[in-house]
């Protein structure tokens, strides 16, 4: 390791976990952009990242339908009002990073600590689904579960036993638009996962 990456801070998560307590849905995702870059103080807060629009297309038909058009942010008094009445947890699998370069992008960063998930799923004892979003989320969560866990391809779902409970793993396209599928085609996807699991009908 060189000096330059040794004197790299570590960054502990900003935000403190999303979890309604009937939720039957967690959401991974890694960790979040630079704080210069987000437009609310919630989860996926960067104006580029279409989660939100994902979102908006699955459950209401309008990309636009969890943004303020005028001022050009998120509404995120409605994303938690609306994730809490459908039962879907947030958190990210890294407490801890560094970040090897000033990017939100997965692959400079380097997770410190991860995420306590046992203390998470303890807060949401109807949860039998976890979501993850791209190759660092997925790879975290797959060392903090038992050894024989089969990783979940993109679309696709596995199952695994954690602290005596049975969870779902599936795997879904990143938000980011640096994952080369067209907005339409990730909101597809995303409603196809939602009626599986019965948040969506």
């Amino acid at each position: 390791m060189t000096a330059t990456m040794q004197n790299i801070d570590i960054e502990t998560h900003p935000l403190q976990p999303f979890l309604p307590p009937q939720a039957r849905l967690l959401m991974l995702g890694s960790f979040p952009p630079p704080k210069n870059r987000w437009k609310m103080n919630f989860y996926y807060p960067n104006l580029q990242n279409d989660m939100w629009r994902i979102f908006g297309l699955v459950f209401f038909n309008n990309r636009h339908y969890f943004l303020n058009q005028h001022t050009k942010t998120f509404n995120e008094g409605l994303i938690r009002d609306f994730l809490t009445e459908t039962g879907i947890a947030i958190s990210d699998t890294a407490y801890q990073i560094k970040r090897l370069q000033n990017n939100a992008s997965d692959k400079f960063l380097e997770v410190v600590t991860p995420v306590d998930l046992n203390a998470l799923l303890q807060q949401l004892p109807d949860c039998r689904h976890i979501m993850t979003t791209g190759d660092k989320a997925t790879n975290t969560l797959l060392e903090l579960l038992p050894a024989q866990t089969m990783a979940p391809k993109i679309g696709q779902s596995s199952q695994t036993v954690f602290q005596q409970r049975s969870l779902t793993l599936s795997r879904l396209p990143s938000s980011s638009r640096a994952y080369p599928l067209a907005l339409d085609k990730k909101a597809m996807i995303y409603g196809e996962y939602f009626r599986t699991i019965g948040l969506l009908h």
